[in-house]
């Protein structure tokens, strides 16, 4: 099995909302994705804490795959595509692994 665990920072501001309005709408698009995408074995995203460290990330998604080959049909899949499209302008960084568990 291949954990993909990809941690977001958000801007403060982007397309006229705040931080913690585009951190929801990005929650809750990927929240959606596993009733979309059956490649997905499970998922998980979660928000960090407020009150930590203003350097962390902001959201962090954790999914589970079969192998490399369904995490890469994952990658191309047209949700979660969109999901990409919609976070790229909102996001300062990402950062990513892919690990066999």
């Amino acid at each position: 099995m291949i954990r993909h665990i990809v941690m977001f920072k958000f801007k403060e501001e982007a397309d006229g909302k705040s931080k913690m309005e585009n951190v929801l709408a990005t929650k809750a698009m990927l929240e959606a994705l596993p009733a979309k995408i059956p490649q997905i074995l499970s998922s998980r995203v979660e928000i960090g804490a407020e009150g930590a460290n203003p350097e962390n990330a902001d959201l962090i998604l954790i999914s589970d795959f079969e192998s490399l080959e369904t995490l890469n049909e994952y990658i191309v899949h047209p949700d979660h595509k969109a999901v990409g499209a919609f976070m790229r302008p909102l996001r300062e960084s990402r950062a990513g692994i892919d690990f066999t568990v």
